[in-house]
């Protein structure tokens, strides 16, 4: 029987944001211990929250938006790389001895899954990173979809967003917010559903993202 791991960060409110984004806020609606007939929460949050795809629109104008990102990116057999935590930069050097030239979907465990574990919580500004040698090393090697388990995955301002841009310029998917602690480095099937949000920006959405060992 395979091992399923969920490596999805839940959303609730005192989950940290990306500094500048909009806060989680789960509030009751209706409430059946207030008299109601039945519960409804209202829910508001920023499409960057927690475990979230980033659409080429986050940072492309006329890029593809999220509703419409292809299900062969999104699932499929990954990569899941243990960075080890002095690593705080994840480099080229790196990637090419620890990824395979042809890996279609790669997801980077690092120190960063632990500061979803904190209490109380607060945004680290120090989280590890890829870097864009790496990134454009493993977007012309074949990477349809890079993971990583912080809100970003390149360095806290980087101004010119340039590793995004390498990225989602070429269709590359990019998932953000993993919970990848304590998961064993090795192949999987990654299965990753964004929200299917229909906007005028479709820059990205949250996502349910579970790995399936292989048989």
């Amino acid at each position: 029987m395979p091992t399923y791991y969920d490596i999805t960060v839940p959303l609730y409110n005192e989950l940290p944001t990306y500094p500048g984004d909009p806060k989680i806020q789960i509030d009751d609606y209706r409430s059946i211990a207030k008299g109601d007939s039945a519960n409804v929460s209202v829910v508001s949050f920023g499409a960057h929250s927690a475990t979230h795809v980033d659409a080429p629109a986050h940072f492309i104008d006329g890029g593809e938006t999220v509703e419409w990102l292809p299900f062969e990116s999104l699932i499929g057999e990954a990569l899941v790389v243990v960075v080890p935590d002095e690593y705080f930069v994840i480099d080229k050097e790196f990637v090419t001895r620890h990824v395979p030239p042809g890996t279609e979907r790669v997801l980077f465990e690092t120190r960063n899954s632990m500061f979803w574990s904190e209490v109380p919580h607060e945004f680290h500004t120090d989280f590890t990173h890829l870097n864009l040698e790496a990134a454009t090393w493993l977007r012309d090697q074949g990477a349809k979809l890079i993971g990583i388990d912080y809100l970003s995955i390149e360095r806290f301002k980087s101004g010119n967003h340039e590793v995004h841009l390498a990225l989602l310029s070429k269709g590359v998917v990019i998932l953000e917010g993993l919970f990848l602690f304590a998961v064993p480095a090795g192949k999987y099937e990654l299965i990753c559903l964004p929200m299917r949000l229909r906007s005028e920006l479709g820059d990205g959405a949250p996502a349910r993202a579970v790995l399936r060992t292989l048989e």
